[in-house]
C-alpha cells in the first residue's frame, strides 16, 4: 500500500519500521523541523527523520501544513492510499483528512475515548490507572474524536513510569497499525464511533503539574511522580530552594503517622507525610543545583530535622 507517514519523536519510530517491514511503500516521511535543544542549542534532528534517512526514505519537514501550498501539492502528487499519523505534533488540516481513500490513520496511546490529548501516557499513570493501551482511529477535525478501528490493552506495572511505559506502547501501536492496514485493505474492518460521554482529557503537561501537593494521599503523589517523568517531574521546596523527588514509595495508611508535608526521620530513612494518614518514603532526591542523591546522603549532607516542613 502506498502511504505517507507523519511522526516526530522516538515513540513513532517502531510504527515506521513496522510499515516498512510489512512491505508498505512509504512514499514520504513527514516530521517537524529540526529544532535547537540543550544548553548549547545545537540543532536536534527528530528521531523519525533520523530513522527515515537510515531506511533511505524521502523526508519533509514543513514549518506549517494547513496553508502550505507547496507541501499540499507534494502530498497530492503522491496519491497515498492512507496517511499514517503517530505523534506528529501538529493538527491535521481538512485537506489532508479528505485526501486519501482510507483516511488519516492515527495510533493514539490510550484506550479511547479516555485520555484524549497530548499526554495520554503520563496522565494514565498519574491518575492511577492499572490498564492502558493503544487505539487506531481515523482522524477527524476534533481532538482525538475520530471513529475507532482497533484497540489493544497493556497492563501498567506498579513501578512503571512514563519513560518505561512509552516504549511498550510504541511497540504495541506499531503492530496494531500494521494489523489495521491489513484488515482495511482486505475490507474486514469497520470503524466504531466513540462514546463522547465517556471522554476524558490528557492535556499537555505544564511545569506546575509537577509541584507536589501534600493534601493528596501518598499513593496519589507517587502516581504523579511516576507519570510525570522525565518532565515536569515531582518537586517541592526545602529551606527556600527547589527540591526534586526522584524516587519514592507510598506507605500504608497509619503505618507511620506524619503530618502532611512534614519530615520524619527514622535512622537513615526519610519519610514525608501526606493526606489521609499516609506517608511517602523518599528514596532519591535532587536539591536545587546539586546532583541526584540517596535519602541517606541527603540526611547526612543537609541534616534535616523531624518536623521540618516541605513546600514552604
Amino acid at each position: 500500500m502506498d502511504v505517507v507517514f507523519c511522526g516526530t519523536p522516538q515513540f513513532a519510530v517502531p510504527t515506521l519500521d513496522a510499515l516498512v517491514a510489512a512491505g508498505h511503500k512509504v512514499r514520504l516521511v513527514v516530521s517537524q523541523p529540526d529544532r535547537p535543544s540543550g544548553r548549547g542549542q545545537q540543532l536536534s534532528v527528530p528521531a523519525v527523520k533520523q530513522r527515515a534517512l537510515t531506511l533511505g526514505l524521502p523526508t519533509a519537514q514543513p514549518q506549517a501544513i494547513k496553508n502550505n501550498a507547496e507541501f499540499r501539492a507534494q502530498i497530492e502528487a503522491l496519491r497515498p492510499q492512507a496517511i499514517i499519523v503517530v505523534a506528529y505534533g501538529r493538527i491535521i488540516p481538512q485537506w489532508m483528512i479528505d485526501l486519501p481513500p482510507l483516511g488519516n490513520l492515527n495510533a493514539h496511546a490510550s484506550l479511547l475515548p479516555k485520555y484524549r490529548g497530548a499526554a495520554p501516557i503520563q496522565w494514565a499513570i498519574a491518575n492511577g490507572e492499572s490498564v492502558t493501551g493503544v487505539t487506531t482511529m481515523r482522524i477527524d477535525a476534533g481532538l482525538d474524536t475520530g471513529d475507532m478501528l482497533l484497540q489493544a490493552e497493556i497492563p501498567i506495572a506498579s513501578d512503571d513510569t512514563a519513560v518505561t511505559l512509552s516504549p511498550k506502547l510504541a511497540e504495541l501501536g506499531a503492530a496494531l497499525m500494521v494489523e489495521t492496514l491489513q484488515r482495511l485493505e482486505a475490507g474486514k474492518l469497520s470503524a466504531t464511533r466513540q462514546d463522547h460521554s465517556r471522554a476524558t482529557l490528557a492535556p499537555i503537561l505544564k511545569k506546575e503539574d509537577g509541584r507536589i501537593d501534600f493534601s493528596r494521599s501518598a499513593h496519589e503523589i507517587h502516581n504523579r511522580l511516576r507519570g510525570f517523568q522525565p518532565w515536569p517531574g515531582a518537586f517541592t521546596q526545602f529551606r527556600g530552594k527547589s527540591l526534586s523527588m526522584i524516587a519514592a514509595h507510598s506507605l500504608p495508611p497509619g503505618s507511620d503517622l506524619v503530618p502532611p508535608g512534614r519530615i520524619r526521620l527514622i535512622e537513615d530513612r526519610l519519610l514525608v507525610g501526606a493526606a489521609r494518614d499516609t506517608a511517602l518514603e523518599v528514596l532519591e532526591l535532587q536539591p536545587e543545583g546539586r546532583r541526584k542523591m540517596s535519602a541517606a546522603d541527603f540526611i547526612n549532607g543537609y541534616k534535616p530535622k523531624s518536623g521540618e516542613v516541605l513546600g514552604s
